[in-house]
């Protein structure tokens, strides 16, 4: 599908990640079907190979992530997609792309769990994304869309990312954001300054250096540097890349905060808190690594009160209590798969209602 940077289009959230893909350069893709994500296969086994791209159906989620490591590193830009055991069947190789400081960007449009899980819409991967859900003490770059146009544009970040910080990066989404349709303008980012990649491998003159990606490290004291390498550049990282959106924050007296498509809800109950009487406000974190902690902390030196609303039992919550001051309270409010239907926009009020008069 060819499209001008003005034009609108009317495309699922999962449509737009694959468009974004090709926008954003990609050549290689390998994946395997899963609801809910199958949708973003399904548009580049068609679109891909038009753009002088590679699309294969792996044998598996874990040929398919083995296969995005050996593209990445020959320096080509490539992606996978996946939900929920398909993402956890991908998390060795992952660990082996950290290891070996190879980008390359990984789409978890979440389903519920654990085991197989259903449909359901879930953000209960959220610590399997943000704690590096392999082995060996890494991060990715997890960045969290609450919009059809934010899958679009945020794919193409986490690319750029990707490749400045040689890291995977990931998109981390639902079924409500990756099924639902809205009008996007595929309009391509600016072009970032981007490191040269010199360290891909590939054929070689006599006399030339060789080039070896790697994930270990014998030498003495090697091992233990190359983990402290990797934790600057987390530092880096938070310090440069911290993305999120405030939202009636100036004078709120209770901040929710959410991500994802519980933020969607939440804005709407947020208004009507406002027009009953209550200044409420809300944080919704865009990069959930790294997470933005100097915002939350800021904002937690005047906002005591905050409620934090997702789709599971509570995990971001986590980060949201080490990031506020310590004198700040943060309530909770969770509707895990299987609880039935989206929370509603009143059913959202009433928590903030209810929360907000234990504090007048």
């Amino acid at each position: 599908m060819t499209v001008t940077s003005t034009e609108k289009l009317f495309v699922k959230g999962n449509e737009a990640v694959a468009m974004a893909a090709i926008e954003a350069g990609c050549r290689c893709y390998f994946g395997y079907p899963i609801t809910p994500q199958s949708d973003i296969p399904e548009y580049l086994s068609r679109e891909l190979p038009k753009s002088g791209g590679e699309f294969l159906q792996a044998e598996s989620e874990i040929g398919a992530i083995n296969m995005l490591l050996g593209a990445s590193a020959t320096g080509v830009r490539a992606m996978t997609s996946s939900s929920g055991p398909g993402i956890s069947l991908k998390q060795e190789g992952i660990s082996y792309m950290a290891g070996s400081e190879l980008p390359g960007v990984i789409i978890d449009i979440m389903r519920s769990g654990p085991g197989l899980g259903g449909i359901d819409a879930s953000q209960a991967d959220y610590w399997q994304a943000t704690r590096g859900g392999g082995h060996g003490g890494y991060r990715i770059i997890v960045l969290a869309p609450a919009s059809v146009q934010e899958m679009y544009d945020l794919t193409m970040l986490a690319f750029d990312l990707s490749d400045i910080y040689r890291m995977p990066a990931m998109v981390l989404s639902d079924s409500v954001v990756g099924q639902m349709k809205e009008s996007i303008v595929a309009n391509p980012r600016a072009k970032l300054a981007l490191p040269e990649k010199n360290w891909v491998v590939r054929g070689r003159a006599e006399g030339e250096e060789q080039k070896i990606v790697k994930s270990l490290h014998l030498g003495d004291g090697e091992m233990e540097a190359f983990h402290w390498q990797m934790d600057a550049r987390y530092h880096e990282l938070a310090d440069k890349e911290c993305r999120w959106e405030e939202v009636e924050t100036a004078d709120a007296e209770l901040i929710v905060t959410a991500f994802g498509s519980t933020s969607r809800i939440a804005k709407t109950a947020i208004v009507m808190a406002r027009e009953a009487g209550m200044k409420v406000g809300l944080i919704r974190p865009i990069s959930l690594f790294p997470f933005p902690k100097k915002a939350y902390a800021q904002l937690s030196e005047r906002c005591k009160l905050f409620l934090d609303i997702e789709l599971s039992t509570g995990q971001m919550i986590d980060d949201v209590r080490l990031s506020v001051a310590r004198d700040a309270e943060v309530a909770f409010y969770g509707r895990p798969p299987g609880a039935g239907s989206l929370p509603t926009p009143e059913e959202l009020f009433e928590q903030i209602r209810k929360n907000y008069r234990a504090t007048a």
